[in-house]
């Protein structure tokens, strides 16, 4: 590898123009592919397989009205009083015109929704009213039956009296013999006495008639009674669901949409903002929720121009001359340009992360500064021993480049190996930063040997130039450290990386919600607004839906709702329960649930696992949950489930490639603790300032959950740019070592060959990802942080001095190595030993 870079670099300076042509019709074929490719990236983030996703695949065979993304449009009066007639007017207008916008569903107006559930109220008084009238009337109807029965009673006792008395007389004449005329007069009285019988019987039946409706109207009534206290008692449970304020100054307009939120065009958000925005109400303020107002933020913004103008002055100040501190960050632009096009390229083939390009930039720009920075230093070095230009450029390429594919190679394992994960956005992301490292390493061991061929001696200053051909062993000067000095190294730099870690044991994980917005920005206001009109909790209402069983009547379908809602209204932290829609086939039912706290709440999250472990409602209603907060909390736990696998992985090959690398096994090991050690000082530091709000107020940080897929994505990157530092270091050690140097001395000496180069790189990645701590997204503010503060502990603790003292301590064993296994490796010489031997600048 050395030797191919060494006639690659000398090529590069020979054919300075050809190379230069050649990057140039990459970065137009870049141009080219973005000008075609790009089709805008998502602001919302998906992992595959989650109790979430589960439901909502249900949500759209069964109901696909409530699949879709959906978002919210909050009005607020600016003096605090209530909407004006004519302010309603014109809020319903806009509502009544949003409904043509493209991907929208339903656009749902405040005032009518509030007006339906006040009829709702009133149907519900004047059917009790009815009721009420009607229990009367029946009372009264069975009170004249009553009345009646008792009369037909009475004639019927009467009749049988005489009925009694005749029969006496019939048997009386019979038995004395009476004549036959007196027997016909008994006959005419039977006679009587039988039609009185016959109406007595025609009464009765006539009442039994009239008993059998009321008792009709009595069973109807209780039925609806029974469906009236239903249709109360749901009302009752959702009563503190509102979309109008008490005070009435604060209005929501629920938006809903066809398509999935993953799915959805970043036009068809914006284009319902402009429609809320194309006709501004007098005394009216509007904002939108994180759903819909959450857009792309930017690649580039005065926080990262500011760091690359660090990263400049640290250049000029290690090397003494402008032209050569330009030329690396001129590199990585160049680098960074064609990374950023070519992936945005890709956005309409694959769903790609609004932070995927911003986490491609972050590492082109930081480590396509620092691999030029490292080819260049050794060129200069070179030059001013006396070297010919281009032999020169041939060499360091071959050198110090060959430390740069290696220290690269280990960026591009950790961050490839975040497809193991089994999560698309992140292997996406990494994959990205990826071809970034790959694209920046290219231009390190190309593009620079042929822009310092073209430069030739001028990459030195003028004072330098007066310099050549003096001889600088400053390496000699070299001393090991006192044992002693190095225990108390290890130990003191040790316990403050512990101390530092401490605040990781709290942390928790979730993804960004309004409140974690600039202060200034819509979703912001939208999200405190909501709050202080309606309850935290409206601002991540949970979706559930419950499967019921086939065959329900309507009356068995609204009693099972009931049952549903009121186990839901039961639950801790729940503040309202509604009952928002039921399948056509009544399979599946949907339940809104309000939250007593915030999506990012940890009240929230424990409602979600909650709901999820009851058991099935009437022993076959088995209940599922979602919503915007409950995927939320779904793809945290997913991803924090897999940092575990992760590195496993990214250590274990990372480790495979130092031992070839250092031909030892102790150094790798050293390498990976220390790592360890400030991956969870950085842990701690992102928690104690993200979450606990340390310093928070000065830089204008909201507190809350740390972003899900942070501690993923700075073990990645983290543990690449350490392997970086400690390749930079270590190999100069082992370099001694080989050239006949005591270990300790070697350590001593390798020491000081690198600090100043690992140094400059550390300041300059510290520079460039601290610039995009003061970035408008939150997210991006994170990643810089936790990545400058990862750069800063790791490099300027863990490799400048936890590590030297651990190798200092561990003397001649530091590179110790099983003898049958450097008999079967490789001899890769990152350092160029060898190549050094065969060439001589």
């Amino acid at each position: 590898m050395a030797e191919l870079l060494y006639r690659l670099g000398k090529f590069a300076a020979r054919r300075g123009w050809v190379v230069v042509t050649a990057w140039l019709a990459v970065l137009a074929i870049a141009v080219g592919g973005f000008l075609v490719g790009f089709k805008g990236l998502a602001t919302s983030f998906d992992v595959p397989g989650t109790a979430s996703g589960e439901v909502v695949a249900e949500l759209e065979e069964a109901l696909p009205d409530y699949a879709g993304a959906a978002g919210t449009v909050v009005f607020e009066t600016t003096d605090g009083e209530a909407f004006t007639d004519e302010q309603r007017a014109e809020i319903s207008a806009l509502v009544d015109s949003a409904a043509d916008l493209p991907d929208v569903a339903d656009v749902i107006d405040p005032f009518d929704a509030e007006q339906e559930r006040a009829d709702r109220e009133q149907e519900l008084a004047d059917g009790q009213a009815r009721l009420d009238a009607g229990e009367a009337e029946l009372d009264a109807g069975q009170q004249q039956l009553d009345a009646a029965k008792a009369q037909l009673d009475a004639g019927q006792a009467q009749l049988d009296a005489g009925q009694a008395q005749l029969d006496a007389a019939r048997q009386q004449a019979v038995d004395a013999g009476a004549p036959d005329e007196q027997l016909a007069a008994l006959d005419a009285q039977q006679a009587e006495l039988d039609a009185q019988q016959a109406q007595l019987d025609a009464g009765a039946q006539q009442l039994a008639d009239q008993q059998a409706q009321l008792d009709d109207g009595r069973a109807e009534l209780e039925t609806n009674a029974v469906q009236l206290e239903q249709g109360a008692e749901l009302l009752a449970l959702s009563s503190d669901i509102r979309i109008v304020s008490e005070d009435g100054s604060t209005a929501l307009v629920n938006v809903a949409f066809t398509e999935p939120r993953m799915e959805l065009p970043e036009s068809s958000k914006q284009a319902v903002i402009e429609h809320f925005e194309s006709e501004p109400i007098e005394g009216v303020e509007v904002s939108f929720s994180t759903e819909i107002a959450q857009g792309v933020p930017q690649l580039v913004g005065v926080g990262e121009i500011v760091g690359v103008v660090f990263a400049a002055i640290v250049l000029i100040v290690m090397l003494g001359s402008l032209i050569a501190a330009s030329l690396p960050i001129v590199t990585a632009i160049f680098g960074v340009a064609i990374a950023a096009l070519g992936t945005l390229s890709f956005s309409g083939v694959v769903q790609m992360a609004s932070v995927t390009p911003i986490l491609g930039l972050m590492l082109g720009l930081a480590v396509g500064i620092d691999y030029s920075l490292f080819i260049i230093n050794r060129h200069r070095k070179q030059l001013l021993e006396g070297a010919e230009v281009r032999e020169s450029v041939g060499l360091a390429n071959g050198t110090a480049g060959n430390a740069v594919v290696f220290a690269g190679t280990t960026v591009v394992v950790a961050l490839f190996a975040l497809n193991v994960t089994g999560v698309p956005f992140l292997g996406l992301m990494g994959t990205a930063g990826a071809v970034a490292v790959i694209i920046a390493v290219l231009i390190a061991v190309s593009l620079t040997p042929a822009i310092l061929g073209l430069l030739g001696p001028r990459i030195l200053g003028k004072r330098a130039r007066a310099r050549i051909g003096e001889v600088h062993h400053e390496d000699l000067k070299a001393k090991p450290m006192a044992t002693w000095r190095a225990i108390v190294t290890v130990v003191v730099s040790a316990a403050a990386l512990l101390t530092i870690a401490i605040p990781a044991l709290d942390m928790r994980v979730g993804l960004p919600d309004g409140s974690s917005e600039p202060v200034e920005s819509a979703s912001y206001r939208a999200f405190e607004t909501t709050e202080q009109a309606f309850g935290a909790g409206v601002n991540g209402p949970l979706l559930v839906t419950a499967d019921l069983p086939g065959g329900l009547t309507d009356a068995e379908q609204l009693q099972a709702q009931l049952d549903v809602a009121n186990v839901l209204a039961e639950q801790d932290n729940v503040v309202a329960v509604a009952p928002i829609a039921i399948a056509d086939d009544g399979s599946v039912a949907a339940f809104q649930v309000v939250p007593a706290e915030g999506p990012n709440s940890e009240s929230t999250e424990q409602l979600v696992h909650d709901l999820r472990d009851l058991p099935p409602v009437d022993g076959d209603i088995a209940l599922g949950v979602a919503g915007q907060a409950a995927i939320n909390i779904d793809i945290s736990a997913n991803l924090a489930a897999v940092l575990p696998l992760y590195l496993t992985v990214v250590v274990g090959l990372s480790l495979l490639i130092m031992i070839l690398v250092f031909r030892s096994i102790l150094v790798p090991l050293i390498a990976t603790g220390g790592f360890i050690l400030s991956l969870f000082a950085t842990f701690g530091a992102v928690t104690a300032l993200f979450q606990w709000g340390w310093g928070a107020d000065a830089l204008g940080i909201h507190t809350g959950p740390i972003l899900s897929f942070l501690p993923v994505i700075l073990t990645g990157i983290l543990f690449g740019l350490a392997m970086d530092y400690q390749l930079f270091l270590a190999t100069g050690m082992r370099e001694a070592y080989v050239h006949g140097a005591s270990a300790r001395l070697a350590v001593a000496r390798g020491f000081r060959a690198g600090r100043s180069v690992v140094i400059a790189a550390g300041l300059i990645m510290i520079s460039v990802f601290g610039g995009f701590v003061f970035a408008e997204s939150t997210m991006i503010r994170s990643i810089g942080f936790g990545l400058a503060f990862g750069v800063l502990v790791d490099a300027f603790v863990v490799r400048m001095l936890l590590m030297p003292a651990l190798m200092h301590l561990l003397g001649r064993s530091a590179w110790w190595i099983p003898k049958w296994l450097d008999r079967i490796m490789p001899d890769v010489d990152v350092e160029g030993a060898a190549l050094e031997r065969r060439h001589h600048a």
